[in-house]
């Protein structure tokens, strides 16, 4: 499935229906009298959060949303059918923004949210809704509201308790791959991730969401490389493992162009926590990374945590420290519902964990 995370689209509401004009004409009844009913209403278009969507692909292929208009008023004071609501499944994370980008009309954060964005037109009186004592046969009638309409942009923000960042080649995609189930591309080239990726990670018991994004590059804000068009997606991450590679030239210099770009993105990412790890540690000795740990110490990492993504050694030290960052239940463990075991996990060997053992430095 392609990944598609903006997508510009143009809604209408429905209008209202027309009142009907009428008269009874039933035999031996001496007098008639108006008897049209009320037009029905327009539909709604609501926005509705599913699960089981991570992408806004399906809007590049159906960009117009149009709601029915409501039924005409008839005769015998019949008011005419309501339209039926024009629902628009989006996935968690979706927020709806104004045209011109500058207002979040609409933000779906949770499975199940709903909103109605936009109301239909009300339907248009009857001429029987106009008899009074002095009009006895009246002839107007309402037309029915129209609906309303207008272009906005959707915009996903991928749902993940935590995110992982890094220049590219710093080994994200074989550290998901790693902890996860995901299959992201690996290759000894820049840029093998292209889109964001998400996996799901079972450590000790606990389930969390992992978002791995394109790698960043100096000057990523003013649009070098990929950019920082795939930030928003970590913006609601409760922490971010910056993945530093060990067989860099200057892991202090990639750490401080990382962090420099993030503070330049802003939306707060500048403030989340951090959490530092030294990657590739099957390429170096213990000394090596020693000394490259307290470079990052030097500016600004509070604990550095040497890892291998390839081989998965120091990878559980690295994820008990991600736990401790997390609230007692996750958004994933309140929808799947009840404990996870620890059995359910994924065991030492088949992460490669058991091959060595490192604390952060």
């Amino acid at each position: 499935m392609h990944f598609l995370d903006q997508a510009k689209i143009f809604l209408k509401s429905g209008a209202g229906g027309p009142g009907a004009v009428s008269f009874r004409r039933e035999k031996y009844i001496q007098y008639g009298g108006p008897d049209g009913g009320n037009g029905g209403k327009g539909g709604d278009v609501v926005f509705v959060a599913v699960a089981g969507l991570n992408t806004l692909i399906d809007f590049r292929y159906a960009q117009h949303f149009k709601a029915s208009r409501g039924g005409h008023g008839m005769g015998r004071d019949r008011t005419g059918k309501g339209a039926d609501d024009l629902v628009i499944e989006v996935p968690v994370g979706t927020q709806v923004l104004s045209e011109d980008k500058n207002e979040v009309l609409a933000d779906f954060t949770q499975v199940g949210q709903r909103v109605t964005f936009m109301e239909g037109g009300m339907g248009g009186r009857g001429n029987a809704s106009y008899k009074t004592s002095t009009n006895r046969a009246p002839r107007q009638h309402q037309p029915g509201e129209p609906g309303e309409e207008m272009w906005v942009w959707l915009r996903l923000k991928l749902l993940a308790d935590v995110g992982l960042v890094g220049l590219p080649n710093a080994g994200k995609s074989t550290f998901i791959n790693q902890v996860t189930n995901t299959r992201a591309k690996v290759g000894d080239y820049a840029f093998t991730t292209l889109v964001p990726k998400l996996g799901v990670v079972r450590h000790k018991g606990r389930d969390f969401v992992l978002a791995d994004i394109p790698g960043l590059i100096e000057g990523a804000a003013e649009g070098a490389g990929i950019g920082d068009r795939f930030l928003g997606h970590i913006e609601r991450c409760r922490v971010l493992i910056h993945l530093i590679d060990i067989a860099g030239d200057d892991p202090a210099a990639a750490m401080r162009t990382v962090e420099a770009e993030l503070e330049a993105y802003g939306e707060g990412l500048e403030d989340k926590p951090r959490i530092v790890a030294l990657n590739k540690l099957d390429l170096a000795d213990a000394e090596l990374a020693d000394a490259f740990s307290d470079e990052l110490k030097a500016v600004g990492a509070d604990a550095v945590y040497p890892v291998s993504a390839a081989t998965g050694a120091g990878v559980e030290a690295l994820l008990d420290a991600v736990l401790g960052y997390l609230p007692e239940r996750t958004a994933l463990e309140d929808e799947a519902g009840g404990d996870q075991s620890e059995e359910d996990g994924p065991d030492d060997e088949s992460r490669g964990e058991g091959e060595a053992t490192w604390s952060p430095l």
